[in-house]
């Protein structure tokens, strides 16, 4: 298989990823509800999904969402479905590190972040890719 099938666009890859997922780690999940790193993954978690909130910014928090907060992907135990990440693009190779450890099945960088060639890093992985696009916006398209 080449890489690059994992590199999801179309509505029907994208609408197979989300019938397969069930647990959505949010890497720069925040505590502002007008936050779309808060009110997306909030909205995800009211439609059903688990949310595990890692948080790059407050390091008080102990819970977001009412879920217990970790640090690092790479400390979640269990499978991890989907990382819905909410950093800038120049930011995402530091965390690229992380989400190799953890081999999630799925990472889906929010509308206006893409990362071309972390997504070919992990894509050569075997984990499927989604950039630029808004988890919510296409969950409430495709359901």
């Amino acid at each position: 298989m080449e890489w690059q099938e994992n590199i999801l666009e179309t509505d029907a890859e994208i609408s197979d990823l989300l019938a397969q997922t069930k647990r959505i780690a949010v890497l720069g999940i925040k505590m502002e509800s007008h936050q779309p790193a808060f009110y997306v993954p909030q909205y995800m978690k009211n439609a059903g999904f688990e949310i595990i909130p890692v948080p790059v910014y407050y390091p008080e928090a102990t819970e977001i969402l009412g879920e217990k907060v970790y640090r690092n992907l790479a400390d979640i135990p269990g499978e991890i479905d989907l990382v819905n990440v909410f950093r800038r693009s120049n930011d995402v190779a530091k965390h690229a590190e992380d989400i190799l450890a953890k081999k999630p099945k799925a990472v889906w960088l929010q509308s206006g972040i893409r990362n071309d060639e972390v997504a070919e890093i992990l894509a050569k992985e075997g984990i499927k890719v989604v950039q630029d696009m808004c988890l919510m916006v296409e969950h409430r398209a495709l359901r």
